[in-house]
């Protein structure tokens, strides 16, 4: 694996872990596409740096298992704006 990938993957993680960051906020930070967030940390992480891959992978199950709810709120948020108009 490349050097610079191998600093992109730990640099999403250290970013994912101290923030709670989600794929996607990551993603934006980044300059880069969800898909590759996603294939840094999950998979070629592993392999540089397994406790990194861990912590990450925990904020990610966490983020995943809440996301029905911020898409709640945010279509509650689209329909209260569009009512007030």
């Amino acid at each position: 694996m490349k050097g610079y990938i191998e600093e992109r993957a730990i640099a999403l993680a250290n970013y994912i872990v101290e923030q709670g960051a989600t794929v996607r906020q990551a993603a934006k930070q980044f300059g880069i596409s969800k898909s590759t967030v996603h294939k840094d940390v999950t998979e070629r992480l592993s392999q540089i740096n397994p406790s990194l891959a861990a912590q990450a992978r925990q904020v990610l199950d966490v983020n995943k298992s809440e996301r029905h709810i911020r898409g709640g709120m945010a279509t509650k948020e689209k329909y209260l704006h569009l009512t007030h108009i």
